[in-house]
């Protein structure tokens, strides 16, 4: 299936008071998995490759390659996406490569800077045909930059919208990066504040540390896209740890890497269902 864009998905899914899940890709088997999960889901899906991830196979092109051609071959709609992109460099070597969305994070930058900066990012990936997400209101758990009890205020999330002309934005509600359990919540009165005053569809990062009740409420309350990667990590760790547990002779990489992958990808399915509302 020809890769698919975001911008018509998460409007589609905000009018239907439904989630899109966007997943982040560490090594190989999480792509495959992730398109795998949405596939038995017969759900759209969001492929999200972080710079973290890119820096870590020492350049986006082999990994952020094989994830465009692991979409391509999908029976789904299929976005690709660069996350939390500090780097223009970096996003311009995501628009040459083929990304149909990226995200611009100068959010840990002042108000002025990040509009500055967002701003020129947009317009050089619009003249691409590239949908750009940006964040107000810094999401916690990254690096130390997030101080605790920070929230996105819609007055200016709005006006930050209109200045930049982002096509989605993430913003600070209650959740934090790397989660390792399900005690966040969500600002679901923000989020229904935020919905009203911004134009476009709104992000949820740090979304591993939301329970599944609370994750649907989100939703509900107005949130189109939903990032999740802590819990997927968690999945496939857990997979692989009991493959090498009961057998410590395995040295076959595809002997536990493949339950890993098997697992990951039921965890994709069942989280795309809930996130759709679908309960059968």
């Amino acid at each position: 299936m020809p890769l698919t864009s975001p911008t018509d998905l998460l409007r589609a899914a905000r009018a239907d008071d439904a989630g899109v899940g966007a997943f982040n890709v560490i090594q190989l088997e999480h792509a495959e998995a992730i398109v795998a999960g949405a596939e038995a889901a017969g759900l759209p899906v969001v492929l999200q490759l972080s710079e973290n991830t890119v820096h870590y196979h020492r350049g986006l092109a082999g990994i952020g390659s094989a994830c465009l051609a692991v979409a391509a071959q999908a029976s789904v709609p299929v976005v690709v996406h660069l996350d939390h992109a500090e780097d223009e460099d970096l996003v311009a070597a995501a628009v040459e490569l083929g990304f149909p969305s990226v995200m611009f994070d100068a959010s840990t930058l002042p108000y002025a800077e990040n509009v500055s900066r967002t701003a020129d990012v947009v317009r050089r990936c619009h003249a691409r045909g590239v949908a750009v997400e940006a964040e107000l209101g810094e999401i916690g758990g990254k690096d130390g930059a997030h101080a605790p009890g920070v929230r996105t205020d819609p007055a200016e999330a709005a006006r930050f919208v209109e200045a930049t002309g982002v096509d989605s934005l993430a913003v600070a509600v209650g959740t934090s990066h790397a989660m390792a359990d399900r005690s966040a919540v969500v600002d679901l009165e923000l989020v229904g504040r935020l919905a009203a005053a911004v134009p476009v569809p709104l992000v949820l990062h740090g979304s591993s540390g939301v329970d599944d009740p609370g994750l649907r409420a989100a939703v509900r309350a107005g949130i189109s896209k939903v990032n999740i990667a802590t819990r997927l990590n968690q999945v496939m760790t857990a997979a692989v740890r009991a493959v090498l547990s009961a057998d410590p002779q395995v040295s076959d990489p595809r002997r536990y890497l493949g339950p890993g992958r098997d697992a990951v990808a039921d965890e994709v399915t069942t989280l795309l269902r809930l996130l759709r509302g679908v309960t059968d």
